[in-house]
């Protein structure tokens, strides 16, 4: 019989656990209260990094997904997915700020991420400050364009035979305990062999609904986007504190330099963190901070335009892991929430793990072994709480 999987969720991550259920002759129905990639998809910059990873389970999470992405450029197109492998540098802005990324990235490459040390950082980028003392080049940092890649890969899943339905889920079906379905506020009801929570930021309360609550807080986050101009920037260029502020658990506000380019020529300014709910207001402090960072970065920015400023809400998990697995409580339910700011990177392989999960088998790669652990049960305890 084939597997009934509805996915709640067409963001990046619920559209890639379509395309590789899909891609594995599942019955897949994609629902979602809003257009494909609407939610914090569209609200981020694109991201798929190793260079921000500590080792262990999302560094090892992200490795794969770096090569699925490639996968799927090749698969798609990587003009469907403006899939760019342009690079990552990390810099630092003191010699012991150096030497602390130095140590981070001897960590890494331990870990088996390909690391350059840089001494002269503006032969990279030419338009640097000149009194940065070194950094780190990443050469398997890429990026995407979120919306397309999401859109991109429900497409495909499509083409597989999947459906996609308009709809808020509200609520379970189940039998002996077991998920049958799920209810969306239109009175639909979608029958289910599994249900995967692709919902994002908003995982906690889509598993509340399907009686397996998780922990996804919101943590907002601001994105500058400046004016189209010549190629100034070549690779994702980003201070050393921001692996400190991605790691961090303070609720208030933080902010680290991140520049990088687009195909269409504007940069993107970045990144903020903090908790304070679902408020979306402007707040210009933030702006004028991260404006202020990026030009200490980047002389040239004094002179450039703001065009304008987008902020959303990464899923954050307390632990700074995202929730990937099948919940104890619920069986049928499989969780695939709260990767934070990684979710766009980290997307193809929770897809792929996910979809490995529901057809009882391993990971297909070269090491499945190396993988197991990311695989479920080790982010969820005794009752599903998560650690």
């Amino acid at each position: 019989m084939t597997l009934k999987v509805v996915v709640v969720g067409a963001g990046i991550v619920g559209t890639a656990c379509a395309f590789h259920a899909a891609a594995a002759g599942m019955d897949v129905t994609v629902v979602d209260r809003g257009p494909v990639g609407a939610g914090t998809t569209s609200r981020g910059e694109g991201n798929v990094l190793v260079s921000d990873k500590e080792p262990g389970p999302e560094l090892a999470l992200a490795q794969l997904s770096r090569t699925l992405w490639e996968e799927a450029g090749r698969e798609l197109g990587p003009d469907h997915l403006e899939l760019e492998p342009k690079g990552g540098l990390v810099v630092a802005s003191t010699a012991e700020g150096l030497t602390a990324l130095g140590e981070f990235a001897a960590r890494q490459e331990a870990a088996g991420v390909r690391v350059e040390r840089v001494d002269r950082v503006r032969d990279l980028e030419p338009h640097l400050a000149p009194d940065i003392p070194g950094g780190v080049h990443y050469p398997q940092d890429a990026q995407v364009q979120p919306v397309l890649a999401a859109a991109a890969l429900l497409r495909a899943a499509v083409r597989r035979g999947a459906r996609f339905h308009a709809g808020e889920v509200v609520g379970a079906e189940t039998r002996g305990g077991r998920i049958t379905g799920v209810r969306t506020a239109a009175g639909d009801v979608l029958p289910a062999d599994a249900v995967v929570n692709a919902a994002g930021t908003w995982g906690g309360e889509v598993g509340r609904r399907l009686g397996a609550p998780v922990e996804v807080l919101p943590r907002r986050g601001f994105v500058l986007v400046t004016e189209p101009l010549p190629p100034m920037v070549r690779h994702k260029v980003y201070s050393a504190d921001y692996v400190a502020g991605v790691a961090s658990s303070d609720a208030g506000l933080e902010t680290s330099c991140v520049v990088e380019g687009t195909r269409g020529g504007t940069l993107l300014i970045g990144a903020s963190r903090e908790r304070v709910g679902f408020d979306t207001r402007m707040n210009t402090a933030v702006v004028t901070r991260l404006a202020a960072q990026a030009c200490r970065l980047f002389p040239f920015l004094r002179a450039v335009h703001l065009m304008r400023v987008y902020r959303g809400f990464r899923p954050y998990c307390p632990d700074h892991l995202p929730v990937i697995g099948p919940d104890p409580r619920v069986p049928g339910v499989v969780h695939a929430c709260g990767h934070e700011g990684a979710g766009i990177g980290l997307a193809p392989a929770t897809g792929a793990l996910v979809t490995a999960h529901l057809l009882g088998r391993p990971w297909r790669g070269a090491d499945p072994a190396a993988h197991t652990g990311l695989l479920p049960d080790r982010l969820l305890g005794p009752g599903g709480a998560h650690r």
